[in-house]
């Protein structure tokens, strides 16, 4: 991303007052190899869009320190990036593991996380949990106050910053705070389990602006504050909040990618040869997923549906392969131990069942593939299975698209996803729940004639290109900007 793919208007704002990012993931990390400190860059994704933005306002990133030697070069915490050529403050967070028990494994991730995606046996608010995450989310919020200045724009990301919004607004009303939640937001009757439900509204509403995927997670949003804040204005028509002397603007902008550079690195020649041999692909009709390994992306419900599929097209063997990369995630967490032990199961079923010495119709890449590798897997993969149970948006249906640059590839995606709502008229839509359907989903997106699958992904492709993580940006910050004169900025609401 550069400059001139920001709005004048946002490079005009930007350039008259601070930007202070929040995330819980950091944009540069510093590790020891053997015995010399090395920085990991932003890879991809919103870290690496968002990291220009930062080198060119000069502003304050304030992120979780999680390298082995962040603090070793940090002055107090602070440390310029990029290294090369710093340009603006990366103030990192010290977490004990304490903090990451309770905040991050804990609440964000055994609560918040399951609670949003309408997955109410998983959720576990503990109190306890609760209480560290206050804490960690107050930690944060003082960093943000000890860096913000008179007017900064304040963006939080994530669910991992529910109740930060209002530690700020307390101790810097002229703030202007925005909040991009990255997951689903749930129906009231799945939100209100949750005993802390007042009190993360409570902090989500101290924003100015809060952005969500799609329009179905703002109505959701905005039926819990009318059914949980007693004291809360909605008017749904226009997506606002009012409370006392102040207003939060709700809003629906996509997530994008970057998809001038995604088609850029699969378009990296000798890559794919490469990749082909070493996992035995080569020649294969393929089929690709790619996820991290949660409960929420549907891969035993895929692995079922490719099970189903041999069975019912037994002329497919030898010639149909499914390749699923990924790796381990929150592996402290029990359900997700429980979910690693139901892959592996699944996929050695399978293969026992219809696998010969010469081929298996499953191929498992458990390491982090490099991003020229990821891409050209992408586009030399003839399907992509994207199955998820519920998913805010789900990035990997955009990449894949992105990177099908002989635009012969096809979309199968769950109508669960937050993507379908951009992508599904031109997919291969998936119940991943059914079973039956999801595999005769995969035979007819195989006998799609040459024609059709062209003329499908040129469909996606162009709403990928025109909607991608630049214009993502832009809505953002022009409608955080058109925000801040509806309120005073002298009163603040307890």
């Amino acid at each position: 991303m550069n400059d001139r793919q920001l709005s004048p208007r946002v490079l005009e704002a930007l350039s008259g007052r601070e930007l202070i990012v929040v995330s819980n993931r950091q944009p540069y990390a510093h590790s020891r190899e053997d015995g010399e400190i090395t920085v990991s860059r932003p890879a991809g994704g919103l870290t690496a869009g968002i990291d220009p933005v930062m080198q060119r306002t000069e502003g304050t990133w304030i992120a979780w320190g999680d390298g082995d030697a962040d603090f070793e070069v940090a002055e107090d915490g602070r440390v310029r990036v990029p290294p090369d050529d710093p340009s603006y403050t990366l103030s990192r967070i010290d977490l004990s593991e304490e903090d990451l028990e309770g905040y991050y494994y804990g609440y964000s991730n055994q609560a918040l996380w399951p609670l949003c995606h309408g997955m109410i046996y998983p959720v576990r608010c503990d109190g306890r949990d609760f209480e560290r995450y206050r804490a960690v989310n107050r930690r944060f919020a003082e960093a943000v106050v000890e860096e913000a200045e008179k007017g900064s724009l304040i963006w939080f990301q994530d669910y991992h910053f529910g109740l930060a919004p209002r530690f700020v607004r307390r101790e810097a009303p002229e703030a202007l705070l925005t909040q991009f939640w990255h997951i689903p937001w749930p129906t009231a009757n799945t939100y209100e389990v949750c005993p802390q439900a007042e009190a993360l509204l409570d902090g989500l509403l101290a924003n100015d602006l809060l952005v969500f995927h799609t329009a179905e997670y703002v109505e959701n949003f905005l039926e819990c504050v009318a059914e949980t804040v007693p004291d809360a204005t909605v008017d749904r028509d226009r997506r606002i909040v009012r409370r006392g002397d102040r207003t939060t603007t709700v809003r629906a902008f996509p997530l994008g990618i970057d998809a001038e550079r995604t088609e850029e690195l699969a378009s990296e020649s000798g890559v794919w040869s490469d990749l082909a041999e070493r996992y035995g692909i080569g020649g294969q009709t393929v089929a690709l997923g790619v996820d991290r390994l949660d409960y929420t992306k549907g891969i035993p419900e895929r692995i079922d549906a490719i099970e189903r599929f041999f069975e019912e097209n037994p002329d497919w063997r030898g010639e149909f392969t499914y390749v699923q990369n990924g790796s381990a995630s929150r592996s402290e967490i029990a359900s997700y131990e429980y979910l690693q032990q139901r892959v592996d199961t699944a996929i050695q079923r399978v293969n026992r069942r219809f696998g010969t010495g010469e081929w298996q119709p499953i191929v498992r890449i458990d390491e982090m593939l490099p991003e020229e590798e990821l891409y050209a897997l992408y586009r030399h993969s003839d399907l992509a299975l994207v199955s998820a149970l519920r998913d805010g948006m789900n990035l990997v249906a955009k990449e894949y698209v992105a990177s099908q640059i002989d635009g012969d590839g096809v979309l199968l995606l769950s109508k669960f996803a937050g993507a379908h709502a951009e992508l599904g008229e031109d997919a291969v839509t998936i119940n991943p729940f059914d079973t039956q359907a999801f595999a005769e989903a995969i035979e007819r997106a195989l006998s799609l004639s040459a024609a059709e699958r062209e003329e499908r992904m040129a469909a996606q492709r162009r709403r990928v290109t025109e909607y991608d993580l630049q214009a993502w940006m832009n809505d953002v910050l022009e409608t955080a900007l058109d925000c801040e004169p509806a309120h005073d900025r002298s009163v603040t609401h307890a």
